[in-house]
């Protein structure tokens, strides 16, 4: 429901104008979903390229390591900072900043031809990168109403899993096609230009943008979080991170996102060079490793959908730490089979999709619908920014230490390691649930 807020009072929109701002709604929508996806077409082909890079001039894991975890450290710094500033200038105006940045500096990779030059160039796109996922949810919280969240960033959050899926099978083409290693950063750079132009003229900012003075209904937590800021229009950044650290739950949040993007991060960086270590073609390790992200994609939208539905007393975190425990055993399998002389390359493909549904699903909980329950609109970029800064810390350094570990180990410890730290996410999911529900007694009591 749109309105126009005259002194106190709401006033309802008339339906032409309802009927406009709800297609630029959807267009919007549309625009951050297929977006982002393009975002990861200029993110995932840098894992995609991992085989090429070391047959092209012969880099070990641990170096290649050096670039994931250095540029994941670029992109937590990133998420600190753009975060915040998507609050203050506007979502959808540094969601499209970073798609130009992302083009530009994937340019610029495939003209490079060192090791060391490759690390600062990637760091310097995952820097403009990070600036996606929190002009996102500052314009998706903006667009949307409170009660709504889980399903809408269930599906919105849809792109970062998909977008996985389409860099694999984009790059997996390319290479079986016979394009090398450069090609598999200017065909998407070529492709993310096609985008920016359309996504410039298909979505606005919020409502306001289209219909001055038009405004979202909020209700529920959303209402909550946004009267937590007070009466101002857009709060300042201070005082947002204030009422954030502020809450246990956010607090609890914080390690979670540290644990699942750490997590997240070996499968994003390391599938394809982890299926190309154990036996298959470089091609076939591409295009294989997108089972991850596709099994993630269903993940996202289940729990979503679930949570909005079934989740007692707004406790979305209880099907986190269920999803979380089949996800150690998943790990566990991947750490026996990859142990194998010669590995069941079936199963372990079962077994990383099952990982992608039973991850991806939660960890989208963290940045996505958690995010605008507990922080509104009007706190989303730096609820996010904040968040996935401290998740992707932990993906920084998981990038290195996978590739360490793969040299010298071997990849069935890598995954052995990995199921431990799923346990203690699974943990802190049962901790955030248990916060959930002894804030809906304390509500419950004071009503």
């Amino acid at each position: 429901m749109f309105y126009i807020l005259q002194g106190d009072q709401q006033i309802l929109l008339s339906p032409s104008d309802s009927q406009r701002l709800l297609r630029w709604r959807t267009s919007t929508f549309w625009v951050m979903l297929i977006g982002y996806v393009g975002y990861y077409l200029c993110r995932g082909n840098l894992a995609a390229a991992f085989p090429l890079l070391e047959q092209e001039f012969g880099f070990s894991n641990t170096q290649l390591g050096l670039i994931a975890s250095l540029s994941e450290m670029a992109y937590a710094a990133g998420k600190f900072i753009n975060g915040p500033l998507a609050d203050r200038i506007g979502g959808r105006r540094i969601f499209l900043v970073g798609m130009a940045g992302a083009i530009f500096w994937n340019i610029i990779f495939a003209l490079s031809a060192s090791l060391s030059v490759f690390i600062v160039v990637w760091c310097f796109c995952r820097y403009f990168l990070s600036m996606g996922w929190g002009g996102l949810t500052k314009t998706i919280g903006s667009w949307y109403p409170g009660e709504r969240n889980g399903t809408v960033m269930g599906l919105i959050s849809v792109n970062f899993q998909f977008g996985g899926v389409a860099a694999a099978l984009f790059a997996g083409f390319l290479v079986a096609q016979g394009v090398s290693w450069q090609g598999i950063f200017i065909y998407p750079a070529i492709v993310l230009t096609a985008i920016l132009i359309w996504s410039y003229f298909a979505s606005r900012s919020s409502p306001a943008a289209v219909i001055p003075g038009a405004r979202v209904s909020v209700s529920g937590s959303a209402r909550k979080a946004l009267a937590d800021y007070g009466d101002e229009e857009q709060p300042a950044v201070s005082t947002i991170l204030k009422t954030l650290l502020g809450l246990p739950i956010y607090r609890q949040l914080l390690l979670f996102s540290f644990l699942t993007t750490l997590l997240r991060s070996v499968f994003l960086f390391w599938t394809p060079k982890f299926l190309f270590d154990i036996g298959l073609g470089a091609s076939a390790a591409i295009v294989q490793s997108a089972i991850f992200p596709l099994f993630g994609v269903l993940g996202t939208v289940f729990i979503g959908w679930y949570t909005d539905h079934y989740a007692k007393n707004g406790d979305r975190a209880r099907m986190m730490w269920i999803m979380l425990a089949v996800l150690i055993g998943c790990l566990w399998a991947i750490s026996v089979l990859s142990a194998a002389e010669s590995p069941n390359f079936n199963l372990i493909l079962f077994f990383l999709g099952a990982c992608g549904f039973f991850l991806l699903g939660p960890y989208s909980m963290s940045s996505g619908c958690l995010t605008l329950d507990i922080a509104g609109a009007k706190g989303a970029g730096s609820c996010t920014g904040i968040l996935d800064g401290m998740g992707y810390i932990g993906g920084a350094i998981a990038a290195f230490a996978a590739g360490i570990m793969s040299d010298y180990l071997g990849w069935s410890q890598v995954f052995l390691v990995l199921s431990v730290f799923a346990a203690v996410s699974c943990f802190s999911a049962w901790i955030m649930s248990r916060g959930f529900q002894k804030m809906a007694a304390q509500t419950a009591a004071k009503a």
